[in-house]
């Protein structure tokens, strides 16, 4: 059985340090690896990244990071990824890593994601620029997370975004931003990809528990929603 622990929006900066360390020494005695689902910082600064660092690296089990919308704010994002490389964090973005866990290959393709809604009610690339840029930022995330999927040869293969694939994730937040919170593009490229389990953030008024249209399993893991450290998954 592989252990997957999860949590993502944790926006550090100094006043958070110290809240999820604690719960994260004896990780490897719960967990095989630590996925980190986006909005590590609050504004995407680089002494934000260096508390993320501080909180989150040198941990006795891998820890694989996507960053989100709120790592982006201050176009600091190679930065950012930067650091938290430098402290043995990886960072994924449209490619995969695959971590051995207990003689078990497990595949992590990542990808932040982007907002469009869901099928029925969502944004089309019809129209102004802006429009068609929007949907094409999405529709390009969709496909670099497929194509790292795909191209991860391990029988367990876990899909970490930041938007969410599904609307399931996302009930309790207002319906008004549902095209801001995720897409169903992502659960096209989860199902294509061939993907074991999703992890996703960024809805803190969401839901933990959702399904792709392809029957994987998809878990929101924004800390406002599990309310802890972490939450632990087995595959």
């Amino acid at each position: 059985m592989t252990r997957i622990a999860a949590v993502g929006d944790v926006h550090m900066d100094f006043d958070v340090l110290g809240r999820f360390r604690p719960a994260l020494e004896n990780l490897h005695e719960h967990a095989d690896m630590l996925l980190l689902a986006g909005d590590l910082t609050r504004h995407g600064t680089a002494q934000e990244a260096r508390c993320v660092a501080e909180e989150f690296g040198g941990l006795r089990v891998p820890v694989i990071a996507i960053l989100g919308n709120h790592d982006y704010h201050s176009d600091h994002e190679v930065t950012v990824t930067r650091i938290l490389c430098e402290a043995g964090i990886h960072v994924l973005e449209g490619d995969a890593t695959v971590v051995d866990c207990q003689g078990v290959p497990v595949g992590i393709a990542g990808a932040k994601g982007f907002g469009g809604g869901f099928a029925g009610r969502c944004a089309s690339a019809f129209g102004e620029p802006q429009m068609k840029a929007f949907v094409e930022h999405t529709e390009a995330s969709a496909e670099r997370l497929s194509r790292a999927l795909k191209e991860v040869d391990t029988e367990c293969k876990i899909a970490l975004t930041h938007y969410s694939p599904v609307p399931e994730t996302l009930l309790g937040e207002p319906l008004e931003i549902y095209p801001f919170l995720g897409s169903y593009l992502l659960a096209e490229a989860i199902d294509r990809g061939g993907a074991t389990l999703a992890i996703h953030g960024h809805a803190h008024h969401g839901s933990p528990r959702g399904t792709t249209p392809g029957g994987v399993r998809v878990r929101n893991v924004a800390h406002p929603v599990i309310r802890q450290a972490y939450s632990v998954f087995s595959l």
